[in-house]
């Protein structure tokens, strides 16, 4: 093992006589972290940032170098080494024995995230300074890539990471918070300095979920001592990891937040519900390949954006699955408008079905009186004596 570090070490100093010194800042982080792993007698570490680094190096045109690093360590790492490390290695709460993190690898298909043009700008902004980290170094500029997502649940705030994973082709290490918060409270800081710790070893995205969990203002009069230490141990971890590497939080309340977070963050991004065009995208999106007898009617598909307005795209995805279920099992397959109404009406009111609410609710969207009675299973005289009572 320490012969093969060796030559890692070797190799990195012969590669950078050759590299230009403005090249050699941009690499420095890589540079860095390969001597670190070396040191720590780490191979995949090693293997890792090498591999890192020689997809830079190609991409700035040194071809010839990168071919060489890759010749180097491919031999030394079998395909795949640096997944399998980071799921045998995972931290766990020595309390329970859970596991503290999930790793989940960049999603091989293209994720298509639905949000108003501003918010994927700036997400997109995000993305970039990823990717040009060296470069800004390289130019002198003290950037940290860290990202602070707010909103209401179901908005994507997961999703946007899982896309900023994907198109970044860096894993994601997702912090579990129902294992950090160990029932010792002592043990809370040291599973939140694991979690760092396992992430700072190897190119990747931390995203701290449900972050008010443990970033709660420290002023919270219902708040233990040890937690408030817990907060003070976390802000510690955010300086130091974030100089080199990438951190996502996600929150649904941010009123939680202690203020000393938010100055962690140089990207702070709320995700809100979607606008009229957003939800127009989602009914397209979770709609698409699934025959249907409302899009090419006007008057339907804007009723339907209507009553999607106001819920979150987790809400619109999971009422339109709900539609679709029902359309396989007791259709023809076809995803109907009436059958869309039946779902957003048990959606808003919890599954709680009112006979007499529903059919008002239908009629006054369009359903005609013999379609609800056929859905409902009555007769169709029931369905007009009660809308003739209410008129």
């Amino acid at each position: 093992m320490e012969i093969k570090l060796r030559f890692c070490f070797f190799y990195v100093f012969y590669f950078c006589s050759f590299v230009t010194k403005t090249n050699l800042k941009i690499m420095y982080t890589e540079i860095l972290r390969i001597i670190e792993g070396g040191l720590a007698k780490d191979s995949s570490k090693v293997y890792s940032y090498a591999k890192l680094l020689a997809d830079k190096m190609n991409k700035d045109g040194e071809d010839k170098l990168s071919k060489m690093i890759l010749k180097l360590i491919e031999k030394k790492e079998p395909a795949n080494a640096v997944t399998m490390d980071m799921l045998l290695t995972a931290p766990v709460d020595n309390d329970s024995r859970m596991s503290i993190v999930d790793v989940e690898l960049p999603s091989k298909e293209e994720l298509n995230i639905v949000l108003e043009p501003f918010l994927q700008n700036k997400i997109h902004d995000f993305i970039k300074a990823v990717k040009h980290q060296n470069k800004l170094i390289g130019f002198g500029i003290d950037t940290s890539n860290t990202l602070l997502l707010y909103g209401n649940p179901g908005c994507g705030k997961t999703t946007v990471a899982r896309y900023i994973s994907e198109q970044t082709g860096l894993p994601l290490v997702i912090a579990r918070f129902d294992a950090i918060v160990s029932s010792l409270l002592g043990n809370t800081g040291k599973n939140i300095r694991k979690i760092f710790d396992f992430a700072n070893d190897k190119p990747c995205i931390l995203f701290l979920d449900e972050f008010d969990a443990i970033a709660k203002a420290r002023d919270d009069q219902h708040e233990l001592g040890e937690l408030k230490r817990v907060i003070n141990s976390l802000l510690q971890n955010i300086d130091i990891f974030s100089k080199n590497n990438i951190l996502i939080a996600a929150t649904n309340h941010p009123e939680l937040l202690d203020k000393a977070i938010w100055r962690r963050f140089n990207h702070v991004i709320e995700i809100g519900m979607p606008k009229e065009n957003e939800v127009l995208n989602l009914i397209n999106k979770f709609t698409d390949s699934f025959k249907n007898d409302f899009i090419d009617d006007k008057k339907k598909y804007e009723k339907l954006v209507k009553l999607f307005e106001g819920k979150s795209p987790s809400d619109i995805k999971t009422i339109i699955n709900n539609a679709k279920t029902q359309a396989v099992i007791h259709g023809n397959g076809i995803l109907t408008y009436d059958e869309l109404l039946f779902e957003i009406f048990e959606f808003n009111n919890h599954g709680v079905v009112s006979f007499d609410k529903m059919i008002e609710f239908l009629n006054d969207n369009g359903i005609s009186q013999t379609a609800i009675a056929d859905k409902m299973n009555v007769s169709l005289r029931q369905v007009r004596n009660y809308l003739n009572k209410q008129s």
